[in-house]
C-alpha cells in the first residue's frame, strides 16, 4: 500500500512534529521510500554460487531453522512494531495471526514512554496480552529500548514479560534516533550493566538489536560476558529512524537539517553481520535491515545469521489485509527454497555449512 492509498484511508490527525505522532502519521513516515537507505544494506555484492546439479527434489527442501537454539518452522520474523498507539492494535494482531499460523517469530515493542510508572506499565501489560489472546501459539520477542531498561527495575521487566507470555526479550539500540526524536531519551549510560544485569535476571534469553544503523566492530567487543543469546543486526539499509525523525520535523529546522547530515549513518547489514560472526560467534545472529526478498533472506543465512527479520515490506503487506500478507508471506518463504535447491542446500543449516559460517 502506498501513502497516497493510506492517505485516503485514514487523514493526518496530528502536526509530524508532535512528540507522540498518531499511528497514521508514523506509517506514513515508515512507507515514505525517502526515509529508506535503499542500496546501503550491501546485499547487492553478495553472491551465492549456482548448483546446476543438486542432489536433491525440490520437494526434499525444508525451512526448518532454529531461534534461541530451541526449533522452529521458519527462520523468518517480522521485527518488533510498535503497540503504544491505539491504532497500532488491529495491524499487530493481523500480523500476530499470520505469524503463528506461518511458523515466523514476532517482535513487539512497548510504548514509546517509559514503562515506569503504574499507567505506563498498565496499558503495555493491555497491548501485550491482546497480541498473545490472538496467537496463543505465537513465538512472540518483546521489545524495550536500552534506555527504557536502564530506568526501569527488573520486577516491573518482569511482569511485562510475563502479562504477553513473550518468550524472549528483545533491547533495542536507538543513539542517533534518540538524539534526532523531539522528547528523545538519549540516555545510555550504564547500559552495559542493565544488559548484564537483565540477562541474568530474567528466565528469558535477551536478544540485543540495532534499529537500522547496524553494529560496528567497537560495539561488538562489548558484548562477550553480558549473558546475550543473541544479536539482531539491524543493519543500515532499511528504514532509517534517523530520516524519519527528520522527516517528522518542519523543513528548515535544525532537526531536519541535522537528519539529512546523518542520513547515511551506520554499518552495513552484510558488515555487520559479518563482523558478528568473527567476532561474536557465541551469540546467536539475526539479521535485519533492508531485507526485501527470500533470495536476500538465503544471502544472509549464508554469511550465518539464524534468523532473518522484515519491518516496512510486512506492514505494507499487512494494510492490504490477511490474504495479502498471507501471500507475500508465502513468496518470502518460496523464494528461499528456491535459492535453497538452486545452491544445493536441502535447509538453512546446510546453506551456511556450505558457506563455512555453521555454528
Amino acid at each position: 500500500m502506498d501513502i497516497q492509498t493510506l492517505d485516503r484511508l485514514a487523514p493526518v490527525t496530528q502536526q509530524p512534529d508532535a512528540v507522540e505522532p498518531c499511528w497514521h502519521e508514523l506509517l506514513r513516515q515508515t512507507l515514505a521510500t525517502e526515509h529508506e537507505a535503499t542500496g546501503l544494506s550491501g546485499l547487492d555484492a553478495v553472491h551465492l554460487e549456482h548448483d546446476a546439479l543438486p542432489e536433491l527434489d525440490f520437494e526434499d527442501i525444508r525451512l526448518d531453522a532454529r531461534a534461541f537454539g530451541q526449533p522452529t518452522v521458519t527462520p523468518f520474523y517480522v521485527v518488533g512494531l510498535n503497540a503504544g498507539h491505539p491504532e497500532a492494535v488491529e495491524l499487530n494482531r493481523r500480523l500476530a495471526r499470520a505469524c503463528a499460523r506461518r511458523g515466523w517469530a514476532m517482535g513487539l515493542s512497548s510504548q514509546h514512554r517509559q514503562p515506569g510508572g503504574p499507567a505506563d506499565l498498565a496499558a503495555a501489560v493491555s497491548q501485550w496480552q491482546r497480541l498473545r489472546d490472538a496467537a496463543p501459539e505465537l513465538l512472540l520477542v518483546g521489545s524495550l529500548s536500552l534506555s527504557q531498561v536502564v530506568a526501569t527495575p527488573l520486577a516491573l521487566l518482569r511482569r511485562l514479560l510475563q502479562s504477553a507470555q513473550a518468550q524472549a526479550l528483545a533491547v533495542h539500540l536507538n543513539a542517533l534516533q534518540e538524539c534526532l526524536q523531539p522528547g528523545g531519551a538519549p540516555q545510555f549510560r550504564g547500559g552495559l550493566a542493565a544488559l548484564r544485569a537483565v540477562c541474568e535476571g530474567l528466565d528469558v534469553p535477551v536478544l540485543l538489536k540495532e534499529t537500522g544503523c547496524g553494529f560496528s566492530a567497537r560495539t561488538l567487543a562489548k558484548l562477550p560476558g553480558l549473558g546475550l543469546a543473541a544479536l539482531d543486526v539491524g543493519g543500515l539499509g532499511g528504514t532509517h529512524w534517523g530520516r524519519i525523525e527528520g522527516g517528522r520535523s518542519a523543513q528548515d529546522s535544525l532537526q531536519a537539517h541535522t537528519a539529512h547530515t546523518f542520513a547515511g549513518w551506520g554499518e552495513s547489514t552484510v558488515a555487520s553481520v559479518r563482523a558478528a560472526q568473527r567476532l561474536v560467534p557465541e551469540i546467536e545472529t539475526w539479521a535485519s535491515g533492508g531485507v526485501r526478498s527470500g533470495l536476500d533472506a538465503a544471502k544472509l543465512i549464508a554469511l550465518g545469521a539464524e534468523r532473518v527479520g522484515y519491518a516496512k515490506p510486512a506492514i505494507q503487506a499487512a494494510l492490504w489485509g490477511d490474504t495479502a500478507l498471507d501471500d507475500w508471506m508465502a513468496q518470502q518463504e518460496q523464494e528461499l527454497r528456491m535459492a535453497l535447491f538452486c545452491s544445493g542446500a536441502a535447509s538453512p543449516a546446510e546453506l551456511r555449512k556450505l558457506h563455512g559460517t555453521a555454528r
